[in-house]
């Protein structure tokens, strides 16, 4: 994890002292139903907890396993230290994986606890915006290029209704990945009642995974991870969109720029759209681990542990620069400066161009092709487009519409609220009707 795109909430998740006092009370819950099962001493289960408030010493245990080459020994050794005698009745059955994927499991729950704290940040402040710019006019444009009216507030109706469903499938993967495995050496039970497998689940606030080999399942994981490829995707959507807005010719909405903020080494006069920027790479570092977490799930037999060191890197990783990315994406929405005056300016500037839809229609209603009112108004179009003018005037100097429309039919074309009558049936379906 790198500092400057962490937040300490989720650091602290994956933090040397948290993994280890995970590790601990799966170790420690364990042997309490091992004790309570009568495999073993009942006084020795409660001596493991006189652990609880002490801190892992991690130099030591990094100590130990640079000689044992094996992390939970390592802990495992460590613990016997603080713990004494009593501590060779922990582990009693189980395997690494054991810990090590009910731990991942603990992490990732905990992690998405955060995320979906982000998300609610990200659609507060997009329903805040859509309807503060549900009729804000501007221009709808396809390729780039103008094509119908649209408003700022479905703009941000559009990316809250993608955040909403990515929140539904964030909360569907985190009940997913929270399973817990006490199995054993090889998935069987050989060694471990599941009985155990079933109080630690509760103790830690898992589900029972239904069947592991030694190692939990890896789709579950993969199909966690690609939850947070969308959500970064949703993310970079919104922040695409933004970074055209606030370009030099459109200008239509820019990014907050604070007092004493600088734009450029060189240039005093730039406003760069540097959150967007920013947040157009993380979803890319999010996505990152998409592809890795897919090729996780297919492991040689009962496990290997190929999985492992992807997983040491995406789990912090990319839970963590989501977090972060959330967190600015809600911070930029709600600072975002939408230039009214501007959308109605570019708008209007290609002279109403953009009602040839609605003139093509009047024509084949009056009675043309769709074939020869394409060709009418296309060519009043270019005219309009090509030489400046207003489409309007165009269309009534030309013979061919004014044989099929009045100057009053043609104007009616040109209405703007003929474009929005419906705003308020789409912001019904997003948000629920007021």
């Amino acid at each position: 994890m790198i500092p400057r795109y962490t937040r300490p909430e989720m650091a602290d998740i994956w933090s040397p002292q948290s993994k280890y006092r995970i590790w601990f009370e799966i170790e420690a819950h364990a042997t309490d139903k091992l004790a309570e099962l009568g495999v073993v001493p009942a006084d020795a289960a409660q001596a493991v907890w006189k652990a609880k408030d002490m801190s892992f010493d991690v130099d030591r245990i990094d100590e130990i396993e640079r000689e044992v080459k094996h992390d939970v020994i390592a802990f495992l050794t460590h613990l016997a230290e603080l713990v004494g005698d009593d501590a060779r009745f922990v582990h009693q059955g189980l395997t690494s994986s054991d810990v090590l994927d009910t731990c991942l499991a603990v992490q990732l729950k905990r992690a998405s606890d955060l995320l979906l704290a982000g998300m609610d940040r990200v659609l507060a402040a997009l329903k805040k915006r859509a309807f503060e710019h549900k009729m804000t006019a501007c221009i709808g444009r396809s390729h780039g290029i103008h094509a119908e009216p649209t408003t700022m507030g479905l703009k941000f109706a559009r990316f809250y209704a993608e955040f909403d469903r990515n929140r539904a499938r964030l909360v569907q993967a985190r009940e997913e990945i929270a399973t817990c495995a006490i199995s054993g050496a090889i998935g069987t039970y050989a060694n471990v009642n599941p009985a155990v497998e079933a109080h630690v689940a509760d103790a830690m606030d898992l589900n029972v995974e239904p069947i592991s080999t030694q190692v939990i399942p890896r789709d579950r994981h993969a199909a966690f991870f690609a939850t947070l490829g969308l959500i970064a995707s949703a993310i970079e959507n919104v922040a695409v969109e933004v970074r055209h807005l606030q370009r030099s010719e459109v200008r239509e909405a820019q990014e907050f720029f604070s007092k004493g903020q600088k734009g450029s080494s060189a240039m005093p006069h730039k406003r760069n759209p540097i959150l967007t920027e920013n947040l157009t790479g993380l979803a890319r570092l999010v996505r990152s681990a998409v592809v890795p977490a897919m090729e996780n799930v297919a492991l040689w037999h009962e496990r290997d542990i190929s999985h492992s060191s992807v997983e040491r890197g995406i789990g912090p990783d990319a839970t963590a620069h989501l977090d972060f990315a959330l967190h600015r994406t809600a911070s930029m929405i709600e600072g975002l400066i939408v230039h009214e005056d501007r959308c109605r300016e570019n708008l209007e500037t290609y002279g109403g161009i953009h009602n040839s839809q609605r003139v093509l229609l009047a024509l084949t209603q009056a009675g043309a092709s769709r074939e020869d009112s394409y060709r009418l108004v296309q060519r009043n179009g270019m005219k309009t487009w090509d030489e400046g003018g207003k489409l309007v005037e165009h269309l009534k100097a030309d013979e061919g519409v004014t044989v099929l429309l009045s100057d009053d039919q043609i104007e009616a074309c040109f209405d703007e609220t003929y474009h929005f009558k419906h705003v308020d049936t789409i912001f019904d379906r997003v948000f629920g009707a007021s």
